[in-house]
């Protein structure tokens, strides 16, 4: 059984601004949010190991989430000055990437089969091998929740965690499943 209290404190001391136990029961894999990727609006589709299709299908995708029954969720929220207020997005999705490497840094130690997803593309190459060779640092990349096909929004929600905090926040969302 997980000591989710022992979890929370080492998110805060990772950085994190909350922090949720997690009922891997409550993962829904859409299709939907697969189909958003394909828009390809944040111009990663097809270009990395982290996104579709190189993250695997959906199939592949659900069942790894389905090896695991409970994790946690962590999230970085940040504050803007505005709602266009880019420069505090993009320094709020740094925050929440170093945040997130140096959790799973610890968790590895106590968990070494666990299964990290974070929020946006992994980032650990600045230009990744795909498709023409293998990820260089298979133990190191990481996709994001929605390249897993979940809705943030409604695992936040299934888990009691806010996805909503306010006019002028973003939040950066993701989750460790834990053996």
């Amino acid at each position: 059984m997980l000591d989710y209290q022992e979890l929370e404190r080492i998110g805060k001391e990772c950085g994190f601004t909350h922090i949720a136990p997690l009922d891997a029961a409550t993962i829904r894999v859409l299709p939907e949010v697969r189909e958003m990727c394909e828009k390809n609006t944040c111009h990663m589709y097809g270009k990395r190991w982290s996104c579709p299709p190189g993250a695997g299908t959906l199939e592949e995708c659900e069942a790894r989430v389905r090896r695991y029954t409970s994790g946690i969720l962590v999230q970085t929220v940040g504050e803007l000055e505005d709602e266009l207020d880019g420069e505090a997005m993009m320094e709020t999705e740094a925050l929440h990437k170093e945040n997130f490497q140096r959790m799973r840094e610890v968790l590895h130690k106590q968990f070494p089969g666990m299964l990290s997803i974070g929020s946006g593309c992994c980032t650990r190459c600045r230009e990744c091998a795909y498709p023409d060779a293998p990820c260089r640092f298979p133990d190191d990349m990481f996709a994001s929740m929605e390249a897993y096909g979940m809705l943030v929004t409604e695992v936040c929600t299934a888990n009691g965690m806010s996805y909503y905090h306010g006019p002028c926040t973003i939040a950066y969302t993701a989750c460790f499943l834990l053996e």
